[in-house]
C-alpha cells in the first residue's frame, strides 16, 4: 500500500481535482494536510481521504513535517509528500528532506522559486532568456535600465504567473517603483529586460530528468497586459500541431532549462516568448502543474485525463504521453463596468448558436457572485475542434458576442 501526504492549504477547485486523481489511484491511500476543517473539502472527498491533519501555515516546512508525522498515525507513514501550488514548492522540499522522502530537492526547488537564481542558471546553460539583475540600490536599477532601455519588468524573486508583476514604461514608473519598494541589501528587486514577441506556455513531463511529453499554449494577450487592463479578456490556445519552428525551438530550450534547473520527475510550466524573428526567449519556469485551466485544455486536446497522468507521475513515476487529437482554447470571462458584483451576462444565446457545438465545459458566472479579478476571471468557456483555426474563430466570437455585467 502506498501513501500519500496530499497538502492541500484552501479548498481551491483545482487543489481539489488534482486531490481526486491521487485518491483514485488503485493501492493508494491519502491523508490531507489542510489549514482548514476535514469538511472544507466536500462531503464526497471528506469520506475517502485515510487521514486529516490541520495546520496553522501550510507553507511552514516546521508544520509540514510535523503533519506528515501526526498522518502517520492515522494511516502509516506517508512514502510521498506532493501538493501542486507554486508557493509550496520550496516548503514540500524542505520538509522531504527533513522526513528522507523522495522528490524535488531544496536546490533544485530553489532555483525554480527564485526568479535571480533561476536566470543565473539558465543563462549559465545557454538557455536564451531576457535580460535580469538583482538590483540592491537604485543606483543598480538606474544602471540596469540605462543598459536595457524602457520598457522594464518588475518582478517578485518569487512570484507566481504575473502576480506582483510590473511593466515600467519610463522614469516616473521607475521613480513610483523605487518609493514603494526600496531595493536594499536584504530586499533587492528584481529587474527584466522586456521582450518583444507572442508569450506562450512550454508545459511538460519529466521521468527521472528526461524530458518525455511536451505541449504549448498560445496567450491571448499576455497575462501581465490583462493584469494592467480589467476590461480585457483572456484566452488560452491550444494548437493542434506542434511542428512549427519556434515549436522545435522551445522544445529544446525547455529540456535544457529543465535540466539546469534540476526537475527530476514531475510536470512543469514555462512561459516563454516567441520574438518576431522567429527565436525565442524563456521567462521563467515553475516546477508545478499549469494553472488557468491549462491541465483541463491539455486533458481536451489529447483526450485524455491528464490529471490522473500527473498522480500516476508524482507517485508511481510512470507516464504514458497522450498523444494530440484536437486544438482547445478556453476564454476567460471578466466583468466589465465599476461594480464588484455581477449583474448579468448578455450576449450567451447568440454565442450559443453560433460557436455551442464546439463548447465542452463552462463555468458561467452567476448573478450576484462577486467579481473575482484576476487574469482568469469570473468564469470560463472552453471550446474543442480538430481544427487550430476553428478553434481560435470560436474564441473570436465568444470575445465578441458575451459580456458580463457587473453593478
Amino acid at each position: 500500500m502506498t501513501r500519500v501526504a496530499f497538502v492541500v492549504p484552501y479548498a481551491l477547485p483545482t487543489s481539489l481535482r488534482f486531490l481526486r486523481a491521487a485518491i483514485a489511484l488503485p493501492g493508494v491511500q491519502v491523508g490531507v494536510v489542510a489549514a482548514e476543517p476535514l469538511e472544507r473539502l466536500g462531503e464526497g472527498l471528506a469520506r475517502r481521504v485515510s487521514g486529516h491533519w490541520r495546520v496553522e501555515d501550510p507553507f511552514d516546512p516546521g508544520q509540514l513535517v510535523d503533519a506528515v508525522r501526526g498522518l502517520e498515525r492515522q494511516m502509516g507513514a506517508p512514502t510521498r509528500l506532493l501538493g501542486v501550488l507554486e508557493q509550496l514548492q520550496l516548503p514540500l522540499a524542505l520538509a522531504r528532506r527533513e522526513l528522507g522522502l523522495p522528490g524535488l530537492g531544496p536546490e533544485a526547488a530553489r532555483r525554480f522559486r527564485d526568479k535571480a537564481l533561476m536566470k543565473d542558471a539558465l543563462r549559465a546553460a545557454g538557455v536564451p532568456c531576457a535580460r535580469h539583475c538583482l538590483a540592491r540600490s537604485p543606483a543598480e536599477v538606474r544602471a540596469f535600465v540605462d543598459e536595457v532601455g524602457y520598457p522594464v519588468i518588475l518582478k517578485p524573486r518569487a512570484g507566481a504567473g504575473a502576480q506582483g508583476t510590473h511593466r515600467l514604461e519610463g522614469p516616473g514608473d521607475l521613480a513610483v517603483a523605487l518609493a514603494a519598494f526600496r531595493p536594499g541589501r536584504d530586499s533587492p528587486l528584481m529587474l527584466e529586460e522586456f521582450v518583444c514577441g507572442e508569450e506562450r506556455s512550454f508545459d511538460s513531463v519529466c521521468v527521472n530528468g528526461e524530458l518525455l511529453w511536451w505541449s504549448v499554449s498560445h496567450y491571448h494577450p499576455s497575462p501581465l497586459e490583462v493584469l494592467r487592463n480589467d476590461w480585457i479578456q483572456w484566452a488560452v490556445v491550444l494548437p493542434r500541431r506542434l511542428d512549427g519552428g519556434a515549436h522545435h525551438a522551445i522544445r529544446e530550450a525547455g529540456a535544457r532549462a529543465l535540466k539546469a534547473l534540476g526537475l527530476g520527475t514531475g510536470m512543469s510550466h514555462l512561459e516563454w516568448f516567441e520574438r518576431p524573428s522567429g527565436g525565442v526567449a524563456v521567462s521563467e519556469v515553475a516546477a508545478r502543474p499549469p494553472g488557468a485551466q491549462i491541465t483541463t485544455l491539455m486533458s481536451y486536446a489529447c483526450d485524455a485525463d491528464l490529471y490522473a497522468a500527473w498522480a500516476r507521475l508524482m507517485v508511481e513515476e510512470r507516464f504514458d504521453p497522450p498523444q494530440r487529437h484536437y486544438a482547445a482554447g478556453a476564454v476567460y470571462l471578466r466583468g466589465q463596468g465599476s461594480g464588484d458584483r455581477v449583474a448579468g451576462i448578455r450576449g450567451l444565446e447568440r454565442a450559443q448558436a453560433e460557436v455551442g457545438e464546439l463548447v465542452v465545459e463552462a463555468r458561467l458566472p452567476r448573478p450576484g457572485q462577486r467579481r473575482v479579478g484576476g487574469y482568469e476571471g469570473d468564469g470560463y468557456v472552453i471550446v474543442r475542434h480538430p481544427s487550430t483555426e476553428a478553434v481560435e474563430e470560436a474564441i473570436r466570437t465568444i470575445h465578441r458576442r458575451v459580456r458580463v455585467e457587473l453593478q
